[in-house]
């Protein structure tokens, strides 16, 4: 197979594995009804995080962090061997930020024609920061933090469409359908195009995600640079491009150039997405390659080809980097848990607002764990979890929370454990969760997210003499953890009147937030969900039993 065909099918494999990456997007969203779920919710392909699992450096960030590799994270030696043979493949070939990155910056700009474009795809010294952010990373995973895995490109993608693009592609397509399907003419051809749309990437039930429009605006500016610099973030941020380009040093496959067939057109360097330099007056640099095979395809002279075991005299094998940077890697990837750590919020004055999803590891092994991929959120089928802001503190920075407001935990559901790829979120089984009795494991105890509390003052029965049970409805528990009470009241012309009045029994609660989001009161709610009572925690209770004798 010649070399210019192996760019043509390049292009095909890109294609293909962005596809397959937006069919994982899709299968990992439940588009039924709960009300029309009987059993347990489950997804219908059996490896829902595939992509997330074969990430090489989401496995070596739990491994460092845990002391232990997560199930399913075996997966990463798929990539991690062929770049020990092939080089950079994944990332020319496989990675779909990558194949982003290369679309948008396949864009023709001013700034990136003649010259400049040549010039500006030289490799360039600072290509090597993403080096430094891998050392960086991988100290302070080492340490037990996983914050920094935010940045691997499958986690930021999958993340960033799932808070942003995708809520606002369902909201702009329902908004276009909703105004042409009552013009004349128009009806058919929009209902043949939402039927396609929703059968492949929109479910056009519109979700709701805080910090949706920041987590845009990152992503957007990621795929602009690429305007003024091809794949920049791929050259210049990408920490798991770093650890390719490092393991890629030993790969057997190399270019060999041919400089007594080269006319100095530069041609090589038009479409060059690493910056590697394939020009033959330089000396190339294996470990920035993405293997596009763009430079040999172009080259008309046919001085430069791909082969096993070439010729290493213009070849630099490995990233050159700085001892002094390096060394300054180090020592901000190990201060930044302490830091992190030394700050209110983990250890004391944790927001009681802070509710993880079913499943959950204890917060400090839940923080070592979460890579932030939105993997959890795009899966629930009520919305309810969303990226969090301060409420962890920044070591907790975009991991998932329960906003009752916006949803609920379904009883049924536990779909959030299925598509973690880390652990952080553990697989339980619908009798392990026991929110439901039927299914519910004999004599053991349910998982609870937190309990729910009464600010009476806004309660319509507690307040204002006024008749409502919605809270007691919505309860999902058997027997319910919401119960009422009969009492007579005033009303404001002094007359008696019977209300129920809402209690709460603690032992029954399980923190759902179904009362929270169904109470009618706007604006702050009359019944609201805190994490106390969650049984992750030994310590966050309402009551620490036998505290008063073990201090003693």
């Amino acid at each position: 197979m010649s070399q210019p065909t192996l760019a043509k099918l390049r292009r095909i494999a890109q294609v293909l594995f962005f596809g397959l990456f937006l069919l994982h997007l899709v299968e990992t969203e439940f588009r039924g009804s709960l009300k029309a779920v009987s059993g347990d919710i489950r997804l219908p392909i059996p490896y829902p995080a595939i992509f997330l699992q074969s990430d090489p450096l989401v496995a070596i960030i739990n491994a460092l962090a845990t002391r232990e590799l997560y199930r399913g994270l075996l997966w990463s030696l798929t990539i991690l061997i062929p770049t020990f043979f092939l080089g950079r493949i994944f990332c020319g070939w496989i990675c779909p930020l990558g194949t982003l990155n290369h679309f948008f910056g396949s864009l023709k700009s001013e700034r990136k024609r003649g010259q400049q474009r040549l010039e500006s795809n030289r490799y360039k010294k600072w290509q090597t920061l993403k080096y430094y952010l891998l050392i960086a990373v991988l100290v302070s995973a080492l340490f037990g933090s996983s914050l920094l895995a935010a940045m691997d490109p499958i986690s930021l993608t999958i993340r960033s469409l799932t808070v942003s693009v995708l809520p606002a592609l369902n909201y702009a397509f329902n908004a276009i359908f909703g105004a042409a399907g009552h013009l004349p003419g128009l009806r058919f051809a929009t209902d043949i195009a939402e039927f396609i749309l929703k059968a492949t990437i929109l479910s056009f039930k519109q979700p709701y995600f805080r910090q949706g429009f920041f987590l845009g605006l990152v992503f957007l500016a990621i795929l602009i640079l690429n305007l003024r610099i091809t794949r920049f973030w791929c050259r210049a941020l990408c920490p798991l491009g770093a650890l390719l380009g490092v393991v890629s040093r030993w790969s057997l496959l190399g270019l060999e150039k041919n400089p007594s067939h080269c006319e100095d057109c530069n041609r090589c360097l038009l479409h060059c997405q690493g910056g590697d330099d394939p020009i033959p007056n330089a000396s190339w640099r294996k470990a920035e390659c993405h293997l596009c095979f763009n430079c040999v395809a172009d080259c008309p002279e046919a001085s430069l080809r791909f082969k096993f075991l070439p010729a290493l005299k213009t070849t630099v094998e490995g990233p050159n980097l700085q001892r002094r940077r390096a060394l300054t890697g180090v020592a901000a990837g190990a201060a930044l848990l302490p830091v992190l750590r030394s700050t209110a919020g983990l250890a004391a004055e944790a927001d009681p607002r802070l509710i993880r999803p079913p499943g959950s590891l204890d917060e400090k092994n839940f923080l070592a764990r979460c890579v932030r991929c939105g993997e959890c959120m795009k899966v629930c089928p009520t919305n309810v979890l969303q990226p969090t802001l301060t409420q962890a503190g920044f070591e907790g920075l975009w991991t998932p929370v329960l906003a009752p407001r916006i949803g609920y935990c379904e009883p049924s559901c536990v779909l959030c454990g299925q598509v973690c790829p880390t652990g952080a979120i553990w697989e339980i089984t619908q009798a392990e969760k026991g929110w439901l009795p039927a299914t519910a494991a004999k004599n053991a105890k349910p998982v609870r997210l937190g309990t729910a509390f009464y600010d009476r003052g806004r309660c319509l029965p507690w307040a204002m003499a006024t008749e409502c049970i919605v809270c007691e409805e919505w309860c999902p528990t058997s027997p319910k953890a919401i119960y009422l009470r009969p009492a007579e009241v005033f009303d404001h012309d002094g007359k008696p009147k019977q209300v129920r009045q809402p209690y709460l029994d603690a032992d029954r609660c399980i923190g759902c937030g179904a009362c929270e989001f169904a109470c009618p009161v706007k604006g702050q709610p009359a019944i609201y969900v805190t994490s106390v009572g969650e049984s992750r925690s030994k310590t966050n209770q309402v009551l620490l039993k036998g505290a008063r004798k073990e201090s003693a």
